[in-house]
């Protein structure tokens, strides 16, 4: 994908925190264990969440942030939840001025990568080849962001625990530079979750995993291995698109799917298949990412849902009316909502329709409200949907914000993406987390 421009934007961060609990999964194998995370939220002061260069150029007001232990003894971090990087990487104590909660130092099963080591030679866009070293003979690692600034360290190993028993030389970057004042040191790093060969998932060996997020109140669960649940049967699946040969703009480890179409209503928009489905160089993939918020599509597919949106809401929304405002340089279909108003009027379900499975956004999902954005007696709300072309950025993203209340299991073995509509508070409660 193209570097964008990067767009300042604040506002408070809202963190998923992730506890984990280690349980016995009811499935055919009475002896498979699986992994389940208990998810909570909790409001930290606004601060800087950036981006690698491949990914959309936002500060997200909601991440999800799993909590580990890393290292022997072992040491809490917090870690973004990304399924469209590979490459993890935790903020690392190497400076004693610098506030951040893994320190290298006191961890004895830390070991750094030097550079005649075949992992420093892993094809990831994190990883340069020919092979950079720093002045220790160490795997050099740079992660780039969209604002152009970057983040520099070492490649390392160390003990991850994930249930009952601590997992050895788990590979991730180990970054010391590049972190401004901004950074809120309690996220430590990221937790890269796509195909790729260095991916936490791939090192881990799962051959499966899912999450669930739920709305208002964004608890839900993160899960790791195969599990069945009665509740949980009626998933649909949709495959994931593999490219054999290199594209320069297809991204080969990512999580895409093929998009089929868009409903608004009962309305199917008048979309050519050609527009959805990647073109001779990659461009025009669709991929699920936990990592970026909300969804965005190319130019031609975000026009037409658009103007049918408009069209199917001109009654009960009252539209911004300013076009000089563009929400985070990319959602530029915004209304004006009195303050004084709970919920919106009834509106149109906008359904995702992919090869197998479809997506429906509906309700409070359809909209945002921009925080601290208002005009007289009204709040900005935003179409929770944006176009990709206004950041150069040549691929349809589904984001979290329009997984809410979706399971969505990422079924690595077989090389499918599983849907299902599920209330996550209760799929919380019904694996007894106690939410």
């Amino acid at each position: 994908m193209k570097n964008t421009k990067f767009q300042p934007f604040y506002t408070s961060i809202l963190i998923i925190f992730i506890c984990s609990v280690f349980i016995q999964a009811k499935q055919s194998n009475p002896t498979s264990k699986s992994i389940i995370f208990e998810l909570k939220t909790k409001k930290i002061s606004s601060g800087l969440i950036r981006r690698s260069t491949n990914k959309l150029p936002f500060h997200h007001n909601v991440s999800l942030t799993v909590s580990l232990l890393v290292g022997t003894p072992p040491q809490h971090v917090s870690m973004v939840l990304d399924t469209g990087s590979e490459l993890s990487w935790l903020h690392c104590k190497k400076n004693p001025n610098v506030d951040s909660l893994f320190d290298p130092v006191h961890s004895t099963s830390y070991n750094p990568v030097s550079c005649t080591s075949p992992v420093c030679r892993t094809r990831t866009r994190d990883l340069t080849l020919p092979v950079s070293c720093d002045p220790k003979k160490l795997c050099h690692a740079t992660v780039g962001y969209a604002d152009m600034s970057s983040m520099e360290g070492t490649l390392a190993l160390d003990n991850f625990k994930m249930g009952e028993s601590p997992v050895p030389g788990v590979v991730f970057g180990c970054m010391d530079s590049g972190f401004s004042s901004g950074d809120d040191p309690r996220t430590t790093g990221l937790l890269g979750m796509n195909r790729g060969s260095l991916s936490f998932v791939t090192q881990m060996g799962y051959p499966k995993f899912s999450y669930c997020i739920s709305g208002q109140d964004s608890s839900g669960v993160l899960l790791f291995g195969e599990v069945s649940f009665p509740w949980l049967k009626q998933r649909s699946y949709t495959p994931m698109v593999k490219i054999s040969t290199p594209l320069p703009y297809f991204d080969r480890v990512a999580y895409s799917i093929q998009f089929e179409g868009i409903k608004v209503g009962p309305k199917l928009l008048n979309l050519p298949k050609s527009i959805l489905r990647p073109d001779h160089t990659g461009a025009g993939q669709t991929m699920v990412d936990s990592g970026t918020q909300f969804t965005f599509l190319l130019g031609p597919a975000y026009t037409a849902l658009k103007n049918e949106f408009l069209a199917q809401t001109r009654d009960k929304l009252r539209v911004l009316g300013d076009d000089n405002y563009v929400f985070q340089g990319a959602m530029d279909l915004c209304y004006r909502v009195p303050l004084s108003q709970k919920g919106y009027p009834p509106l149109p379900t906008v359904t995702l329709m992919f090869q197998g499975a479809e997506m429906s956004v509906s309700a409070e999902r359809l909209l945002y409200r921009v925080p601290g954005e208002v005009r007289g007696p009204d709040g900005i709300h935003c179409f929770t949907f944006g176009n990709s072309d206004l950041l150069g950025v040549e691929a349809y993203i589904i984001g979290h914000h329009h997984q809410q209340n979706m399971w969505m299991e990422f079924d690595l073995e077989n090389s499918r993406v599983g849907l299902a509509e599920v209330r996550c508070d209760l799929a919380s409660q019904k694996l007894g987390l106690g939410l």
